[in-house]
């Protein structure tokens, strides 16, 4: 039997047998054999010969063995043997006996069946106690062939061999089912007895297994045959086993020439790593990939290729890994027409979001930036918009159309890979610059012809190619749109050119509206400039709201406007100043003194001075603007009465305020105007009693201050004429309508003002409102923190202390370290140069304030200190260090603060180390 080749196998699936121990367990361990023997089969007689065992391992259940494998030879896998070496396995072999389950039984002298295997029990169907002591012809041969085989049956005992194809059917079981039907390739070789007498050893096949073998063979030769599909085998070290024909045709050489290759022979390596970690995954997990997109080339090609792949886990009869079916189809076509499907969707959406983006605003730079917000990055990678600058001049024909070398302005640019604009053949040209194209260039020819040229990338550039579109609105061409693609995108197409001229059209028309718009609005400009109020103003202990009407087209002269303006100032300390101010007289020589005016206002406010202080400040600025000569010349001019243009007077009455959101104090100064209106919570609305000085620009009287305790809630109003007279109603009466509608101050600011302006009858359109609310909402006493320090060194320390308990109480340890340093800066100035006590108040609103005020009159200098200086740098640490800082002037002293944006403010603060450091 030794000629006959086999493998000891143990099976995964319990169908298959028991495990058997080793053949070197069995030969140290008699009881051991005996054991596996009787667990394998069942004997009528005690009967244990070397031909049993031999049978047993033809039909694959010999025992194994503790042998390690032979070492693999090169260019072998891990489970494929040398061709002629044995192999001997304890672990499932994944060998054709995995697939056709191979039987044995032995047949006695008396022609009964002596032995039964595990096997033959899952072939037939009949368990070991039955099938012992059965005459196999009588059991499992038809009857009329049983004739037959009780000669063959003779001639084997007789001790020839044989082989042959039988059918056969199973007895019926205990239960008196039918057993089942079958055709079995049965191989029958004489042996004998230890006592010598003739018996046999049969080997059974069933061939339905070998017939399904040959169909799964003939599908699997048609796949790797016949399929105009990519298909590959891949080994568990990621190898190719088995490669079908088209994939040999596509990669070159003979199926067999793959064998042994990796992803990496074939793909990219950051593709090839990304491949081969997922066949790992799929290896160890066994969950199936499908459709996965791979890109790679073709061998001697560089034209992209894309594969749609699908993987799968392959296992072997007994259900061991054996590798990764692959299945790849290329999908390059179906790549290419998909992208021309998106290109198509894609360029439809840039048309409808230029419809709903371009032309939102009637002028020409934001209409071109609109146009390059669209299309860059969707459509290009940088374009830019250049416009004659004729046109922008407001040239109804610009020059030069001829020939396309008119000067133009670039006003628009935008890339997505750089900040710099492309080269466009020549010097770069920054936005706002005016340049010309040379004639013979194809920007110029574009200009010229009205039609799209493209201009090719320069050598080593980053541009790979640009389209140069003519802005063509009304027959006109307007400008110049240039959209370029940088290299590695894809190139511009003939639907791309089309997108691109559409575009353009539809940002020239728009342009040309905004040019037509912008020469109609130039020569209301400087008004307009002059009369836009602050939008949204915001206060420190103050609920603001406004309102501004110029008047309109009702009016008896609809192209004039007033000189009526208000302002809404933030002062150091968390104080506040509201501005209400109105310039007699109308058109453009009102607006423009208003807008003086209101500049000066805002200026004299940051030097923080009094409010009588700025209004007299103001009047020697209005007798100032209708002189040549300025102030001077105007007091001069005023000494003289006689000389005096009464024309080029200009006259302008304001109320200015000052707020202290701290003590809820506020301290008015009048120049002729209307008084404020004061509306407390639970009380009628009053006017408040504030002096009415002479109006700017009279000059030669003083002005006087009013300070009012405002209690919280209350409500503050400021306003011009234009809301209180008209000319069917007196201005008393006025007055008296609009304190009446101040009923209820606890409803919201806004609504407020608009039941104002829907009650009076203001007759709007004769005259400009303007009207300042502002509801009172004082700073919490706990966001307040105030001490007296000593006059001595040690208050430094103190100071220091104070203001880090009180930061640390408002959850500010981060200003904790910067505060701490310019308090010690300011206290230690206030030591050094001021007077009398000290005092420390650190005020928490919108931003952190720190206040030092002594009795000193002499103002804080700063300069800058020389490397030598051993001191002087106190105030530039300050500086640096804050957001702001200053000084003013108090009744009784001067007082030094500084200010910090909050830890959650848009501004950072500053490095104390680096500004230290800076400071030398």
């Amino acid at each position: 039997m030794s000629e006959i080749p086999a493998k000891a196998t143990e099976s995964e699936d319990p169908s298959d047998g028991a495990r058997t121990r080793g053949a070197g367990e069995r030969a140290h361990d008699p009881q051991a054999s005996d054991d596996t023997q009787a667990s394998h089969t069942t004997s009528r007689g005690p009967r244990a010969s070397q031909d049993t065992q031999d049978s047993q391992a033809v039909a694959g259940d010999a025992p194994d063995t503790q042998e390690p494998p032979a070492p693999r030879a090169p260019g072998f896998a891990a489970d494929e043997p040398r061709p002629g070496d044995p192999v001997w396995q304890s672990s499932p072999p994944g060998s054709i006996y995995d697939y056709i389950k191979v039987a044995s039984f032995s047949i006695g002298p008396d022609g009964l069946v002596d032995q039964w295997s595990l096997r033959a029990e899952q072939l037939f169907g009949i368990p070991a106690r039955r099938a012992v002591g059965m005459d196999p012809i009588e059991a499992f041969i038809d009857p009329d062939l049983r004739e037959q085989g009780q000669r063959k049956m003779a001639e084997i005992l007789d001790g020839r061999e044989w082989t042959g194809v039988v059918p056969f059917r199973a007895p019926d079981d205990e239960d008196g089912r039918r057993g089942q039907d079958g055709l079995a390739e049965v191989y029958v070789m004489p042996t004998r007895t230890e006592e010598g007498e003739k018996a046999a050893v049969c080997i059974v096949v069933d061939v339905r297994a070998l017939r399904r073998m040959e169909t799964d063979l003939a599908a699997s030769q048609s796949i790797f045959g016949q399929s105009p599909f990519g298909f590959l085998l891949i080994d568990p070290d990621l190898r190719v086993r088995r490669v079908n024909h088209r994939f040999a045709s596509l990669f070159g050489g003979t199926p067999d020439d793959h064998r042994g290759r990796g992803v990496h022979d074939y793909l990219p390596r950051p593709e090839a790593d990304r491949v081969a970690a997922t066949l790992r995954r799929v290896l160890d997990s066994g969950d199936s990939i499908t459709d996965m997109h791979v890109t790679g080339f073709l061998p001697g090609s560089d034209e992209r290729r894309h594969w749609s792949v699908n993987l799968y886990r392959v296992h072997s009869g007994s259900g061991r890994p054996i590798g990764i079916a692959w299945l790849g189809i290329d999908i390059t076509a179906r790549r290419a027409a998909a992208r021309e499907a998106a290109a198509a969707r894609r360029n439809l959406a840039l048309l409808n979001e230029a419809g709903a983006r371009i032309g939102n605003s009637l002028d020409l730079e934001t209409t071109a930036r609109e146009l390059l917000d669209v299309v860059v990055p969707g459509f290009c990678d940088l374009a830019t918009v250049d416009l004659y600058q004729g046109l922008l001049a407001g040239d109804e024909t610009p020059p030069g159309l001829a020939d396309g070398s008119a000067e133009l302005r670039r006003v628009a640019f935008s890339s997505a890979v750089s900040d710099a604009p492309f080269v466009g053949g020549g010097v770069p040209v920054a936005v706002g610059a005016v340049h010309h194209y040379p004639f013979n260039s194809p920007c110029a020819d574009a200009l010229r012809t009205a039609r799209p040229q493209h201009v090719p990338g320069e050598e080593g550039g980053l541009v790979q190619s640009t389209l140069a579109v003519p802005m063509v609105a009304h027959d006109t061409v307007v400008g110049l749109a240039q959209f370029a693609r940088t290299k590695g995108s894809e190139p511009f197409g003939d639907r791309d050119r089309d997108l691109a001229v559409e575009l353009a059209a539809r940002a020239a028309v728009c342009i040309d509206n905004a040019r037509l718009y912008r020469r109609e609005h130039e020569r209301a400009l400087i008004l307009q400039r002059s009369l836009l109020p602050p939008g949204d103003p915001v206060a420190s202990g103050l609920d603001i709201a406004c309102r501004y009407l110029p008047g309109n087209s009702s009016a008896d002269r609809p192209s004039e406007v007033g000189g009526d303006w208000f302002d809404v100032i933030e002062l150091p300390g968390h104080r506040t100043a509201l501005v209400v101010g109105d310039v007699m007289g109308r058109g453009l020589r009102a607006a423009v003194a208003m807008g003086e005016l209101r500049s000066a206002v805002r200026t004299l406010a940051l030097l923080d001075l009094e409010p009588a202080e700025v209004l007299s400040a103001l009047d020697e600025i209005a007798r100032g603007l209708g002189a040549p000569g300025g102030v001077q010349q105007a007091t001069r001019a005023a000494r003289r009465p006689r000389e005096a243009d009464l024309s080029e007077v200009y006259l302008a009455t304001c109320v200015y305020a000052v707020y202290d959101s701290v003590t809820r104090r506020c301290t008015f100064a009048n120049a002729g105007h209307l008084p404020p209106v004061l509306v407390e919570p639970g009380e009628a609305a009053l006017m408040l009693d504030v002096p009415p000085g002479m109006p700017l620009g009279v000059g030669g009287e003083p002005f006087e201050e009013v300070e009012v305790e405002l209690p919280e809630g209350a409500l503050l109003a400021l306003y011009t004429d234009g809301l209180v007279e008209s000319r069917d109603h007196p201005l008393d009466e006025g007055l008296q309508a609009f304190v009446g509608a101040l009923t209820d101050p606890t409803r919201p600011l806004e609504d407020v003002c608009d039941h104002v302006l829907n009650t009076l009858d203001s007759h709007h359109g004769e005259d400009d409102i303007a009207l300042l609310m502002a509801r009172v909402q004082g700073l919490p006493a706990e966001s307040v923190g105030d001490w007296t320090l000593p006059r001595e060194p040690r208050s430094v320390g103190r100071a220091r202390e104070y203001a880090r308990g009180q930061l640390l109480s408002w959850d500010l340890e981060p200003l904790v370290d910067t505060t701490e340093l310019l308090v010690s800066e300011l206290v230690t100035n206030a030591l050094r140069y001021g007077e009398g006590e000290i005092r420390l108040r650190l005020l928490l609103d919108r931003t952190l304030v720190c206040e030092v005020w002594d009795s000193g009159l002499v103002q804080p200098r700063r300069r800058r200190a020389r490397d030598t200086d051993e001191g002087g740098r106190g105030l530039q640490l300050v500086g640096l260090l804050s957001a702001a800082w200053g000084s003013r002037r108090t009744p009784r002293g001067k007082t030094v603060w500084f200010e910090l944006p909050l830890p959650d403010g848009e501004n950072g603060l500053a490095d104390p180390a680096e500004a230290l450091l800076s400071l030398f």
